[in-house]
């Protein structure tokens, strides 16, 4: 009976200390109630490229491209499997986007984490010779999110930030000599 409380007790104190292991928990917070009190946002970072020729069918991304104004999805389902997050967004000039999760919600903070609940998909590239989704670390399926120890600091303002991919979109043709 006594170890069956003290890991009830450990269980407890786990879920209590979770949101300091993790401070982008508390991430719902849209704007300070209180003087003093910081906002925190979620942000999501990423590259998109186009995959060579040489590379078609692989995940490298050797020899790849940047693609200025592709579009990707951040898409996130809460714990009842309902999304409860979408938007897309564009990268700028060197493929690179930057992905501010305005708005975005946790009912439950272990299960709607943005880690376990938010992927980031493809969704369009400019190029007509390179707009094919491809799978490249799951552009197509939805890439998961990872956290990099990234964080943005003001005095009334701190951003998480994940990073997913970098995803690709490939060539509608390649070759047969560059396609080996």
């Amino acid at each position: 009976m006594n170890m069956a409380i003290n890991q009830l007790t450990i269980a407890i104190c786990s879920l209590l200390l979770l949101p300091l292991a993790f401070p982008s928990i508390s991430a719902y917070e849209s704007a300070p109630t209180k003087p003093g009190e910081k906002i925190v946002d979620v942000v999501v970072e990423g590259m998109v490229y186009c995959q060579s020729c040489d590379h078609y069918g692989s995940w490298s991304l050797n020899g790849a491209e940047p693609i200025p104004s592709a579009k990707v999805s951040v898409i996130c389902k809460n714990h009842m499997k309902q999304v409860s997050y979408y938007k897309a967004y564009e990268t700028n000039e060197h493929g690179y986007f930057y992905a501010q999760l305005n708005g975005f919600k946790m009912d439950n903070n272990i299960l709607d984490h943005p880690l376990q609940s938010c992927h980031v998909k493809l969704v369009s590239s400019p190029l007509a010779n390179c707009s094919l989704l491809s799978n490249v670390n799951y552009g197509i399926n939805g890439a998961p999110l990872r956290y990099e120890n990234k964080i943005l600091r003001g005095s009334h303002y701190e951003a998480v930030i994940y990073a997913a991919g970098p995803l690709a979109f490939r060539p509608a043709y390649c070759s047969p000599e560059t396609h080996v």
